[in-house]
């Protein structure tokens, strides 16, 4: 694609960086056969190609308007284009810096202002979001269903629950994160578990805390590199003393985390840390897989499964954003479980991080079209890799929903 970007403006990095992208795009259309809103829509502009378009045309002219800031909302950002993608183009990458650019030049009205602020003061700090669901609850009869049925249900925390206590040699970290220890607190404590009887201690680094994908798609960069360093500085004397790999539980997350790297690649401080800390992050499915299908300790977990029918829904962030799909379906498998068929897998659910409250009625759309698919095969359990899809479609379904993790923590028969 050819472009035509004042040479002013492409003295921003940001800018240069979108204008090498656009510059890698095709026009084939591919992608529009992948996105999820275009399947819902219809609509060229609701498309990568369309939006790819519309921020060209906001580059060139330096002007944009509400229409394009509709359509750029309407991203779930779930990258599926990416996976399509023949030229490589990093999509995600660009709707980030259009939507910052364009909140810029077309600023959002109080209303929406005060929304999404409120929730970047709220959502990434556990504490505040611990008070802000009991609050929800008290209230949840006066709520819309489509409101209620997004409030968790009260969990026991984690530190609560019995975790290994066995102190190994080898050493891994672990990210709490925000949302997690409130919304589905056994995730961790389940991997614990589990890593521990494969001869690794799972630790949390005090200090941690929320990654920062939640700011970096609300346009909020700055804040989201505020976060990035937060972690880095509680994660670093435990990598300076040898912990093996940081271990993401939540693939949302570790999406984010493995980018560290490129984000502070500009910082004179923090890039070598965080091109560090990107290295050493992994997926949980990647530490398991390298454990028990790769060294040959599946011995430990080998029929655990017993046949148990299991619909797994691949997040978005694990399949497209980190490459890793088919891992987790692989170690289910070996595992003793049965999986049952997921049409249009690629599919997003319609979680997404904050979309499920900025964009309800897409949403919704999406949940039920991925509810459909997952329980048409009669799974007796439905399994996710992230925290954020494993609570948009427990709220909704019928058959019970967990981390997969958790269908591994439990004693051979």
């Amino acid at each position: 694609m050819q472009t035509s970007i004042p040479a002013e403006l492409l003295k921003n990095p940001d800018v240069a960086e979108a204008d090498s992208i656009l510059r890698a795009c095709v026009h084939c259309g591919f992608c529009t056969a992948t996105c999820p809103t275009y399947q819902l829509l219809g609509s060229e502009l609701d498309s990568p190609r369309g939006r790819i378009y519309l921020i060209k045309e906001m580059l060139e002219s330096e002007q944009a308007s509400a229409r394009t800031r509709l359509h750029l909302d309407r991203c779930l950002t779930c990258r599926s284009c990416e996976t399509t993608c023949p030229s490589g183009v990093k999509y995600g990458r660009l709707i980030d810096i259009g939507r910052e650019m364009t909140d810029e030049l077309a600023p959002r009205s109080f209303a929406e202002k005060l929304l999404r602020r409120t929730m970047l003061a709220v959502i990434p700090y556990t504490a505040r979001m611990a008070f802000a669901l009991s609050i929800a609850r008290v209230f949840s009869p006066l709520l819309p269903a489509g409101l209620r049925n997004k409030i968790p249900a009260r969990q026991i925390p984690a530190s609560r629950q019995t975790v290994a206590t066995a102190s190994h040699k080898r050493r891994m970290l672990v990210l709490e994160g925000c949302v997690q220890p409130l919304g589905t607190p056994n995730t961790n404590a389940a991997a614990t578990r589990v890593l521990d009887r494969l001869g690794i201690s799972l630790v949390s680094a005090p200090g941690a805390g929320c990654c920062g994908a939640l700011n970096q798609h609300l346009s909020d960069s700055n804040g989201a590199r505020v976060m990035m360093r937060r972690n880095i500085d509680a994660w670093w004397p435990h990598v300076e003393n040898g912990a093996e790999a940081i271990v993401m539980t939540a693939s949302g997350c570790g999406l984010m985390v493995k980018d560290y790297g490129h984000a502070l690649k500009d910082d004179a401080e923090y890039a070598g840390k965080a091109a560090r800390i990107s290295a050493l992050t992994r997926d949980l499915s990647e530490i398991i897989s390298g454990e028990i299908l790769n060294a040959g300790k599946q011995d430990a977990f080998a029929g655990i499964g017993r046949g148990t029918r299991v619909a797994y829904h691949s997040s978005c962030t694990l399949q497209h954003g980190q490459k890793l799909g088919g891992s987790v379906e692989s170690i289910l498998r070996r595992c003793g479980y049965e999986l049952t068929p997921v049409a249009d897998s690629h599919l997003c659910c319609g979680a997404a991080g904050s979309y499920t409250l900025l964009q309800p009625v897409l949403s919704g759309q999406l949940l039920n079209n991925k509810l459909a698919a997952l329980q048409n095969g009669n799974p007796e359990v439905i399994a996710s890799a992230n925290v954020g899809c494993q609570m948009h479609l427990a709220g909704a379904s019928n058959v019970p929903v967990r981390h997969w993790i958790e269908l591994l923590d439990q004693n051979p028969p």
